[in-house]
């Protein structure tokens, strides 16, 4: 599997466990192993916000871009990712800048 990414501001964030061929976004589940060898799902066919672009599987790998939310000064790191090639199974590690904790001021 290829897992790029599209870097958008948006509030929010993601977490993607992988299954094989299967990835569970924020909690719901996405199979593509159905999809034959050198198969395109078109752009928007899948309906989850956090996938965009089209779904491919090129030479048996999945190939697929997920949006990336950061807040409004991202760090190198987040800005320009860099795709995952054949992650393991589990908890992908996505690029993710620290959140601040804004501190509880008793005015």
């Amino acid at each position: 599997m290829r897992v790029s990414f599209s870097p958008q501001r948006r509030d929010g964030t993601i977490e993607v466990i992988k299954n094989g061929d299967k990835l569970r976004i924020n909690g719901k589940l996405f199979s593509f192993v159905s999809l034959p060898d050198g198969a395109t799902i078109p752009a928007g066919n899948v309906p989850c916000e956090w996938i965009t672009g089209p779904v491919e599987r090129i030479n048996g790998e999945i190939h697929l871009t997920l949006v990336l939310p950061h807040g409004p000064r991202p760090s190198q790191r987040v800005a320009f990712p860099t795709p995952l090639e054949n992650p393991p199974d589990g908890q992908l590690d996505i690029p993710a800048d620290p959140t601040l904790e804004v501190p509880n001021v008793d005015a």
